[in-house]
């Protein structure tokens, strides 16, 4: 458990952080370990999934188990160096992950919903004359 929150573990958080890290610009041969030894010293951790692929390397998740544990690190290691590089540590946010939208697809819902309620405008003007 970290001491730094040790005693105003009743402070109010804002609705953005939660027990999951997302980090970025992680040197490509950071091992496992390393990251351990790293983000466990502000709490006990559940899990780290460290980027593997082409498209994710250089990242990592840190899941703690306490969301006290999880906001001291983020404060304290955004901008740490590391090998060199200085870390990017974010609240992870699945609701915010941008989606491919279909233009010509939503396009067209959009002019079906303007007919309709076009339809629908004609038909109130005939019931009040």
């Amino acid at each position: 458990m970290s001491l730094a929150y040790g005693k105003s573990r009743n402070v109010v958080l804002p609705p953005n952080v939660n027990r999951i890290l997302l980090v970025k610009n992680l040197p490509f041969k950071i091992t496992s370990e390393e990251m351990y030894d790293l983000f466990g010293k502000y709490g006990g951790i559940r899990q780290i999934r460290i980027g593997t692929e082409q498209k994710t390397r250089g990242t990592a998740f840190v899941v703690y188990e306490d969301i006290y544990d999880s906001k001291e690190a983020c404060d304290h290691l955004q901008g740490f160096n590391v090998m060199g590089r200085y870390l990017v540590v974010l609240y992870y946010q699945p609701n915010h992950r941008h989606r491919k939208t279909d233009l010509p697809k939503e396009e067209e819902r959009v002019e079906q919903l303007r007919r309709q309620f076009q339809s629908m405008g004609n038909d109130e003007e005939d019931e009040f004359n």
